[in-house]
């Protein structure tokens, strides 16, 4: 069920601070500060596709900023990636030191957990795909590196990506909870592959850079065999053939271990799996097993660690989300 919320109703002195609590409750914590001397209206419409939250914002011109302040208050949020796409007026982003224009027609990727100020100088229209970074498999380093870099529908993947998301930004109410699910790990691929193209159009040219296209060779071993029980870091070193000590200083800059990677990647699928619907869904120990979990009480328990239900609570409140 989505959510519709319009200022038209509302007095005109408090229609900015009324549209900015809704967007906050859609998505993140922002201010709202309208254009001085001008009248504001706002409309938002939100809708959930499985893990990705889908809103359509439209208004006057104002400002929009995401605050040290308001990340502080909410220390144990998730991390959210944002994808803005524009659809009509222009939008200029800041973070991280970079400042994106994006025309009508472009798009551009941010981070919520991080201070960002979005200013939009016309009356707007765009769609904000907001997902939790940890789905991404990408290095935080990456993606700083790609926060704040605004994408034109003839660059990159901007051709495949923006009539891609247009789509599914107007047609995301139609869709059932596996369909849904199923959706939302394509957008969470073509975040990960957006943020490739930007870093690689950006190379960090920090210490480690070099070793860059390992880590991804690393990660992407890790994700072809996620289901295999024996899967550590020790066989994950034997196999790109480098000692398990430097496959450790490999990963010191990504802000995980690889331990802790495969673990997060098995939970990740174990989630996705657990939370679609169907006539023949399998069981928590099979889910578990499927995705190389041998124990079924360890499972149980790192399951509950990074979700705060267990693995069949988190099925069933899926199930009731999706009914």
């Amino acid at each position: 069920m989505g959510v519709r919320v319009t200022t038209a109703s509302v007095p005109e002195e408090e229609r900015a601070a009324y549209w900015g609590g809704a967007v906050s409750r859609a998505l993140v914590p922002v201010e709202v500060v309208p254009r001085v001397g001008q009248p504001f209206d706002g409309r938002l419409e939100a809708h959930r596709l499985g893990y990705v939250r889908i809103s359509t914002l439209e208004a006057d011109p104002a400002r929009v900023s995401r605050t040290a302040a308001l990340i502080a208050r909410a220390p144990q949020a998730e991390p959210q990636v944002g994808v803005a796409v524009q659809v009509l007026g222009r939008a200029v982003l800041e973070q991280d030191g970079r400042r994106a224009e994006v025309p009508p027609g472009g798009l551009v990727l941010y981070d919520t957990a991080r201070p960002y100020r979005v200013d939009f100088p016309e009356r707007f229209r765009t769609h904000l795909f907001h997902l939790p970074r940890r789905l991404l498999g990408v290095p935080e380093r990456e993606l700083r590196q790609a926060a704040g870099t605004a994408v034109g529908p003839a660059q990159g993947c901007g051709p495949v990506l923006l009539p891609f998301l247009g789509t599914l930004a107007a047609s995301a109410h139609e869709y059932p909870a596996p369909v849904g699910d199923r959706l939302a790990g394509s957008v969470a691929d073509l975040v990960s592959t957006l943020v490739a193209q930007l870093t690689a159009a950006h190379p960090d040219d920090g210490p480690g850079a070099p070793n860059d296209h390992l880590v991804r060779r690393v990660r992407e071993h890790i994700d072809r065999h996620l289901g295999e029980p024996e899967l550590s870091p020790e066989t994950i070193a034997q196999a790109h053939h480098i000692s398990v000590r430097y496959l450790h200083r490999l990963f010191e800059g990504e802000g995980v271990t690889v331990g802790r990677l495969v673990q997060q990647r098995r939970l990740e699928a174990c989630a996705r799996e657990l939370g679609r619907r169907g006539r023949t869904a399998p069981t928590v120990s099979a889910v578990a097993q499927r995705w190389g979990f041998v124990n079924p009480a360890h499972f149980s328990r790192v399951f509950r660690a990074a979700y705060g239900v267990s693995p069949r609570e988190w099925r069933e409140l899926r199930t009731a989300d999706a009914g």
